[in-house]
C-alpha cells in the first residue's frame, strides 16, 4: 500500500461528512463522488474538498476563497 492509498478514505468504514461554514464553502470529507452537470465524474484530486456556495469561484464547483474577498469589499 502506498502512502497515498493510506490517506484515502475507506468507502466502507468512513462516512461522508459535509460541513457548512458561515459565509463560506461546504467542506466535504470522505469517500464522495463528484460529478458535473452531464453526470461525468470530476476528479478533485483529494479526499477533502471545499465546494463554492457564493457563486464567484473561478474554479467552480470548488471554492477558491473568493467569498472572503467579497466579504471584505462589502464592509
Amino acid at each position: 500500500m502506498s502512502i497515498n492509498e493510506a490517506d484515502q478514505p475507506d468507502p466502507v468504514t468512513d462516512p461522508v461528512t459535509i460541513r457548512a461554514y458561515p459565509g463560506g464553502p461546504l467542506l466535504v470529507r470522505g469517500p464522495f463522488e463528484l460529478r458535473d452537470e452531464d453526470g461525468e465524474p470530476i476528479d478533485p484530486g483529494r479526499a477533502t474538498i471545499a465546494l463554492c456556495r457564493c457563486g464567484r469561484s473561478a474554479i467552480k464547483p470548488l471554492c477558491d476563497g473568493t467569498h472572503s474577498i467579497s466579504r471584505k469589499l462589502r464592509r
